[in-house]
């Protein structure tokens, strides 16, 4: 295909896809990131994005979901680009006063991203549940997509570090900023809980389910450790993942940190390793094209492309380029 770009490539994915029913796993930054390039080629009202709640925690006494936030504000145009969380034009006066009273505010919450957990808290003490409350903001802030939460009950992802602390991943990324070495991650009350309203029928009708270029171990993992959740996607006919993995290193966040605790490969390969035979394709950026080889005893499709994201049009492509990927592993899949 020389001489023609990968938007063209992927204009006829794009056109085949209007119809085609998608699900997305999805953690923060980097699913936000994605699903703004999806959007923008397959209609919103075919995907349905299952988003990880492991890192949601009580933040003076709210209820904060900081992966559902991340995918909800940069879909509605709201998203700080530049932070890469939050809201962009914020200001700081209550979390100022906050700390002038003695509390502790290492989590940082601007003044409009309060209305949200401010909001949601509310909702979630009169009773509702919360795939409902993500629902209502979605509805009220303009988001194109369906967007549920994995779970309504409380699934918690700990840290436990070597120098013997049970952290909640939160206080490990963002407190401890990521710097005791890891001994193991927990997933504490996955066996017990149950998909959110919608999450195994969306899987179910899904042609493909994508799983989003996300931390595999702490933004995935949540979600798969769910038993229903991890059974539903062993089912679905096609299930793609991106790495967010590149020459060895995270595009953001310690996922790479996160595989090698894990005595996993920080490659492409041990992005592999960790979903196992959950995943029959495997996209991953153009600089990884030399691990080519070592995938070809496994059976995983791979498809190599630019996933790096840099823009709008960045995001867009890849979005084409997965599928189109898609369609291509399930043209030569045996019948």
């Amino acid at each position: 295909m020389s001489g023609t770009s990968a938007l063209d490539r992927g204009t006829s994915a794009a056109n085949a896809a209007g119809g085609l029913k998608i699900a997305v796993l999805a953690g923060g930054v980097g699913a936000a990131r994605f699903l703004s390039g999806l959007v923008d080629v397959v209609p919103g009202a075919e995907i349905t994005v299952i988003g990880n709640t492991g890192d949601d925690f009580l933040v003076h006494g709210m209820h904060v979901s900081p992966d559902l936030d991340s995918v909800t504000y940069t879909l509605c145009g709201i998203g700080d680009e530049q932070r890469g969380w939050g809201i962009r034009q914020e200001s700081w006066r209550a979390l100022e006063q906050l700390r002038r009273l003695g509390e502790e505010c290492w989590f940082q919450l601007g003044d409009r991203d309060l209305a949200t957990h401010i909001f949601r808290t509310r909702r979630l003490s009169e009773g509702v549940a919360l795939s409902e409350v993500t629902r209502e903001l979605g509805l009220r802030l303009g988001l194109p997509l369906r967007l549920l939460p994995m779970t309504d009950q409380g699934v918690t992802t700990r840290v436990h570090t070597e120098d013997g602390r049970d952290l909640h991943i939160q206080e490990y990324l963002v407190r401890e900023a990521c710097q005791p070495a890891i001994s193991a991650v927990e997933f504490r009350g996955a066996e017990r809980a149950r998909p959110a309203a919608g999450v195994l029928e969306a899987i179910g009708q899904a042609e493909v389910v994508i799983v989003a270029p996300s931390n595999p171990v702490i933004s995935i993992g949540p979600i798969l450790s769910i038993p229903q959740i991890r059974e539903a996607v062993r089912s679905a006919p096609l299930v793609a993942a991106v790495s967010p993995i590149v020459v060895g290193r995270a595009i953001k966040g310690p996922a790479a940190a996160m595989l090698q605790a894990l005595g996993l490969e920080v490659s492409p390969i041990g992005v592999a390793d960790y979903y196992g035979e959950l995943v029959q394709l495997l996209v991953m950026d153009e600089q990884d094209r030399g691990l080519l080889a070592a995938f070809q005893p496994r059976r995983l499709a791979t498809h190599v492309c630019d996933t790096m994201m840099v823009s709008a049009a960045a995001r867009r492509n890849l979005a084409l380029e997965v599928l189109r990927a898609c369609q291509l592993t399930q043209a030569v899949a045996p019948k």
